[in-house]
Order: structure tokens, then sequence, then C-alpha cells
């Protein structure tokens, strides 16, 4: 029998498709997904549970011309499958191929880029108002889960648009998820939605009952109405949206694909912001991604028949791990010790110590600015908080960083996971902008570790720190070297000396140490004498070891993960010209000022030079004269257009 799925090309093609139609679409997209992310990986479980509302939204609504916003994006998976992109499906997050998140330059089905949380009821309504000014008659959707709503900006957009009372409809995808459990007042707030019976009686019951009441005068005419706002509070279901502007509807069942088409329709046809509030189960019609939502939130390449996440044999454990398990090690020392995490316990390791100590864990939902104030708080109080946010997530909190811990010197350690190119997520994820906005902070340490043990002793010498400091380390597997014996604290501010030489200094940060010392062997080999230091701290520089290395060979490369511009390279330049050194030849490679797309993190690192082989063909060419550039293709990521 001839899948339906290979005959749909666009958005179109469903108009001639029935109930059944579609709910056996809906069985094929699911084993389209399962198949796929198998393969190349990606966020299985959010996508598996809007297959039906992605089929009812296209159903109702007509992209392009119509706008629907995915926040975050990683569930657009099946919106990709049915707007063109299903014969490159199998390139999702390939380095050329599809992108895992909305992309305006790959389809223009995808209405606005997207990849960070609670973005997408702002974006909408700012296309809405765009389409009002210009006089234009579209529908925009903007489509938020219940994770994405524990965000300060989404509340801030409901409000605005409320207020504007333009015609919006925002589709709440309540899965009682983020990536973790969901927490806070929202959340318990939805729970009620979805299970009190008393919420399911509507407004018109509520007004019957009133209407009964006799008038007898003003005063209890406004008895009445304080009665019947009272009791609306209670009986029905979503007042706190509709206080704010929107006509509420729902809870509707999100895979039942006719309710909801009949709701969109509805929604559609009524003026002013509408709220369709939307229940689905994450994973659904894959058990394994059913009973392990969060592992399946975002996988690996993984084994269908078991769900196993297919791993390399003796692969060292990553920065993550080590991270996770050293703070608990840390923190049984120091009752003083706390963490805080934005919605990812598990992603940024801090499960382990959520575990050890309950008490002294704040998972405060996607609220990155609140997670750093209450760390202010914490730090103001006597405590010594961490937070642990990837370092992509870290650029939403910057004001808080600077004015609420910075400026007040408070003792806040910032664990900065994903700090560099994170790979298949691609440009809404990589790290590399960190260094750039910290190391300008009056104040703040700055620093990044060589290996896992480096990250132990770094950690130590944070939390022993009397002011901020950040912490930052790649997303891959450690270097394999023993992890053994008691963190200590490090000199703040001094760097190492791995290898001396006389021709060349290669002055590295953190994850391109371990290539560095690697390039320099290779070098040796062909009687060239490199140089290499570990810089370890960003900020503040080593001055003393970098000024003798530089007087020495005359020629440095800076190596790092990072954007060259403002980055490590460039304080080390400003060192140098600070103290008036001339006629040092000075190479900096990093990350060229381009949003790098998705790709193997290996094939990016390639790209950009920072590999064994590209920094030994840097120091060859330096030694001849030659100008050395970075190698970067901006065209991937374009694939399926």
């Amino acid at each position: 029998m001839t899948r339906l799925l290979s005959k749909i090309n666009s958005p179109a093609d469903l108009a001639a498709l029935d109930l059944s139609g579609l709910q056996q679409l809906a069985r094929e997209i699911r084993q389209e997904l399962v198949e796929t992310v198998a393969v190349t990986g990606g966020h299985l479980a959010p996508n598996l549970g809007v297959v039906e509302l992605t089929l009812a939204l296209h159903k109702v609504f007509q992209t392009p011309r119509d706008k629907i916003i995915w926040d975050v994006g990683h569930q657009c998976y099946v919106h990709k499958l049915l707007t063109g992109r299903r014969t490159v499906f199998h390139t999702l997050r390939q380095y050329g191929g599809i992108s895992g998140f909305p992309c305006p330059r790959e389809s223009e089905h995808d209405a606005f880029g997207t990849g960070h949380s609670s973005t997408s009821i702002s974006a909408a309504l700012g296309m809405a108002l765009a389409r009002d000014l210009k006089g234009e008659n579209y529908g925009v959707v903007a489509v938020i889960g219940d994770g994405a709503m524990t965000g300060g900006m989404a509340f801030e957009a409901l409000n605005h648009a409320g207020h504007k009372r333009t015609n919006l409809i925002v589709v709440l995808n309540d899965n009682e998820m983020s990536i973790a459990p969901n927490v806070g007042g929202l959340s318990r707030y939805l729970t009620r939605l979805r299970t009190d019976p008393m919420y399911s009686r509507g407004k018109e019951e509520l007004e019957h009952l009133l209407k009964r009441i006799p008038a007898i005068g003003p005063r209890v005419a406004r008895a009445v109405e304080r009665l019947k706002d009272s009791l609306k509070y209670l009986v029905v279901p979503g007042m706190f949206f509709e206080e704010l502007g929107f006509i509420y509807l729902g809870p509707i069942d999100g895979h039942n694909i006719q309710a909801m088409i009949n709701v969109f329709q509805q929604a559609r046809s009524t003026q002013g912001p509408v709220l369709v509030h939307v229940l689905t189960r994450k994973g659904r019609g894959y058990p394994p991604a059913e009973e392990n939502p969060d592992q399946f939130h975002g996988v690996g390449p993984f084994d269908i028949q078991t769900g196993r996440v297919i791993k390399k044999e003796g692969e060292p454990p990553s920065y993550t791990e080590v991270f996770g398990r050293t703070l608990v090690e840390l923190g049984r020392q120091d009752e003083r010790i706390v963490a805080i995490t934005a919605a990812m316990p598990a992603g940024t390791g801090l499960s382990h110590f959520a575990r050890a100590f309950p008490e002294r864990f704040f998972d405060v939902g996607i609220a990155e600015q609140h997670a750093v104030t209450l760390a202010a708080g914490l730090a103001a109080g006597g405590l010594k908080p961490v937070v642990a946010i990837y370092s992509t997530f870290l650029q939403r909190a910057y004001d808080q960083v600077l004015h609420d811990v910075c400026l007040q010197n408070l003792p806040v350690t910032f664990a900065l996971d994903r700090g560099g190119l994170v790979g298949e997520d691609g440009a809404t994820h990589h790290g590399v902008f960190d260094l750039t906005y910290l190391r300008s902070i009056p104040g703040m340490v700055v620093m990044a570790p060589a290996d896992e043990n480096e990250l132990r002793h770094m950690l130590k010498t944070a939390l022993e720190h009397p002011g901020p400091v950040a912490l930052r380390y790649p997303r891959s597997a450690g270097t394999g070297c023993p992890v053994d014996g008691e963190p200590v604290s490090l000199p703040v501010g001094r760097a190492q000396v791995l290898r001396e030489g006389n021709d060349i200094t290669l002055l590295a940060l953190g994850s391109m140490v371990s290539p560095a010392l690697e390039a320099a062997g290779v070098l040796a080999r062909q009687g060239i004498s490199a140089a290499v230091i570990n810089a370890r701290f960003v900020k503040p520089l080593d001055e003393e070891i970098i000024t003798r290395y530089a007087l020495r060979t005359r020629r440095i490369i800076t190596i790092e993960e990072h954007n060259l511009e403002g980055g490590f390279g460039s304080a080390v330049l400003e060192l140098l010209a600070d103290r008036g050194l001339r006629n040092i030849q000075i190479t900096r490679l990093g990350i060229p000022g381009q949003f790098i797309l998705h790709g193997r993190r290996s094939l990016l690192l390639a790209r950009c030079g920072l590999t064994v082989d590209g920094l030994v063909d840097t120091v060859l060419n330096n030694l001849k004269g030659r100008r050395t550039s970075v190698r970067v293709n901006l065209g991937a990521g374009t694939g399926g257009k």
C-alpha cells in the first residue's frame, strides 16, 4: 500500500484527506520520526506529542500566508514533513541538511526563526500588529508549551496582546513538561484545569444561575456582580487568561484531530486574542519515549527496538557528568553550597545534586533571569550559589549577571555548560559569545578547564572566590585523563606552561589545549619548537607568562572555541598593546564572526581550523609569513529549500 506521507509535498495536500486519512497519516509520521531520529538524533518526544496538533493546524491554516510560530521550535519536525521537506528529512540536523529548528532561510513556511524559549507570543503579536498596520488579512498562531509559558517574556507578551485586542491565536501545548517535569504556580494551575471536574463547567451555566437571582435595587445588583466575578474565578476554566484579555477555549484533547480542527476553526472566526488549551502526551506512540519523555526530549542515535542510546565504547565521562558529581562532592563538605537550574537538572548535571541535597536544589523553570537574581539573593544571604546554565541561555540574563551579581560583587558561580560549538543543534545553541560579554564586566573572573581534573579544581576555586566567577566547559566527552584526588584551589589568573619552545607560542584555552599539545608534537617532528601554554583564565590574564613568551618567540597563536570578536584572542591583543609590545606577530584562531549552523561538532571544529591538522597548517603558514583564514561554509543548513 502506498504511504500517504509520500504524497504530501505541501500543506495544501491535506485538503484531500478525510479524518481516517489524517489518522493514518499521523501513524506514518510517527514511524518516520522514530526511524529518522534513531539515526540523526534530535528532539523526538516533543515531536511525537504534536503530530495530531500539527496536522490540525495545517488543515485549518494555510501557510505560508497564515503564520505559525513555534516556541523554541524543537517540536517542528512534523511541520517540516508537511511543508515540502519530506524528501530531505533524512538530512535532519546534519551538516548541509535541514535544521532541527524553524529556519526562514530554509522554507517560506517557517515564519520566524526560533531556538530559545518563550519568544513565540511576542513574535506572533508583532506579526499580527504588522498585518493590521498594513491592512492585510491572515491568521497568526503561536504554539507554546506549558514549560515555555513559565518564562517571564511569555507573560509580558500575553499582557500586551490582551491590551491590544488584535486577532491572535495562542495554542498552549500542555504536556506537563518542558524538558524535565514543570515546576511552579502556573504548572499547578494548568493541572487544575486538566483534572478538576468543576473546571469543565462553562460560563453559560454560571450566567444562567445568576440570571435567576432577582435584581432588587442597585446595591443587590452590585453584590450580584461581585458574586459573579468571585464564582467565575472558582468554576470558569481559563479565568487567568480571560483576565488578561484572551478568550479561553479548552482544554482540548490534543490527539483528537477532529476536535482540534473544530476548535481552531472557532478560534479563527473569533475576534480578538484567543488562547486554545491543548492537552498532549510527550512521546506518544513510541513506548520508550512515553515512559522516559525527558530522556527522549533531546536524544542521540538510538536502537529503535530497545530505545537504548548508542554510545561509543570506552568513551570517557562528559564534562557535564564530572561537574555534577564534583559539585555533590564539594556540597558534602560545605552546607552553604546550593545549586540552581532553569528547567534542566539532567542536561546540566545537577540531577546528582538534586538527589543528594533536595532542600539545597532549586529548579526555577524556564526563567534564566530569575535564576540569576535568585542566586544573587542567596549569595547576599550568606550562601554559595552555583547557577548551572547552558552558555547560549545565559545570554538571556545578561543584565541580571551585570547588575544584580557583579555590581554587588556577590560570590555566585556560573557553570556554563556547552561553552563552544554544540554540534547538531546549530546557531541558536552554540555557546560562542560568553567570553565577549562576560570578560567586559568589572570583577568577573572567567576561566575554562583543559581537562576533567582541571574542571574539578576550577569548581573548587570558584566556590572559594569571594566574588563572581564564570566557569565554561564544552559539550563533549572529557579527555580521558584520570580523575582522582581531592579538588584543590588554583591561583586565580595564573596560566600553566605545558611545553617549552622557542619558535612559536601556542596560547590555548579550555578545549583547545589538548589539540594544541598534540599539534606541538607533530611540529616537533618537523623541527619546529612550539611552546604550549594552558591559559586557564580569560580574566584575569596571566600577564607575566604571556608577555615573557611573546618576547621569547615573537610569534603567538591564540586558540579558542569562541567567537573571535571580543574573545580570548582579543584580550591577549589588548594586553600586549597596553604593554607597548611591538613586532609581535599574533594570529587568532577561533570561531569567525559568523553564525555557524548545524553539523557534527568535530566537523564544525575542522571547518574553523580548530583541529590538530588545522593548528599545524596555521603554524606552518605563520612561519612562512602567510596569512591563515578559517574555512566555514555559510551555506550549511539550507538543504530542503
